[in-house]
C-alpha cells in the first residue's frame, strides 16, 4: 500500500507514466524538446537583446512535472543542444556565441529554474495554493542569473531596463498559466 506521504513526493510525470530508464530518457528529451518548441515562440525588444519567449514557462512546467533531477537534465539537454549547433535557442538559433551572448545567463538560469520547481513539486507545491509561489521562486532563480550574466553586455545601470521590467507583465501571466495548469493536470491524474 502506498502512503499518502508517498504520493505526495511523486511527480506528475511519475504519476502517469511508469517508471523505467526508457521513461526516464524520453521524458527528459521531450523536456528539452519543449522548451526548444516554446523557445521560437519569440518577440524581439528593439531596446534591449532579450527578447520575450515562452521559454521560461517551459523550465517551469517541465521542471515541475519531471522533478528536480529530471526537470535539471532536461535544461541541460536543451543548453547542450544549444551549445553544439542545434537551432533551439530563441529565433531558431545554436552555438557556444549565442550562449555565451548577452542571454546566456537566461539559459543557464533555466536550469535552476528546472531544478527548483521540481524540487518544490516534489515537497507538493504543484497541488495545492503554494504552486504561484514556487513558480515565483523559481521564475526568479532564472532572471537572477539572466541579469548577472546581463551587466557585461548593457551595464548595472540598464540592466533592470534591459532585463526585467519589461519582462514582468509576461511572467505574470506565465506563472499564472503554469500554475493553473499544474494543479488541474493533478486532478485530471486522480480521476484515470
Amino acid at each position: 500500500m502506498v502512503t499518502s506521504h508517498a504520493l505526495k513526493r511523486k511527480t506528475l510525470v511519475q504519476a502517469v507514466l511508469p517508471t523505467s530508464l526508457a521513461t526516464g530518457i524520453l521524458t527528459v528529451l521531450g523536456g528539452a524538446g519543449l522548451t526548444a518548441v516554446l523557445a521560437q515562440i519569440s518577440i524581439p525588444l528593439p531596446f534591449t537583446p532579450v527578447p520575450i519567449t515562452l521559454q521560461t514557462m517551459g523550465a517551469l512546467l517541465v521542471g515541475s512535472a519531471l522533478g528536480s533531477r529530471k526537470g535539471f537534465l532536461s535544461q541541460l539537454v536543451y543548453l547542450l543542444a544549444g551549445l553544439v549547433g542545434l537551432p533551439v535557442f530563441a529565433g531558431g538559433v545554436g552555438g557556444s556565441a549565442h550562449l555565451f551572448g548577452a542571454t546566456g545567463g537566461y539559459i543557464v538560469g533555466f536550469l535552476a529554474a528546472a531544478y527548483l520547481a521540481g524540487l518544490l513539486a516534489e515537497r507538493g507545491w504543484d497541488r495545492s495554493r503554494r504552486v504561484v509561489l514556487a513558480m515565483v521562486l523559481a521564475d526568479a532563480a532564472t532572471f537572477c542569473l539572466g541579469m548577472a550574466w546581463l551587466v557585461p553586455f548593457v551595464g548595472i545601470a540598464q540592466v533592470a531596463a534591459q532585463g526585467l521590467l519589461p519582462f514582468i507583465p509576461g511572467e505574470i501571466l506565465k506563472i499564472l498559466l503554469a500554475s493553473g495548469a499544474l494543479p488541474l493536470a493533478w486532478k485530471v491524474t486522480r480521476r484515470t
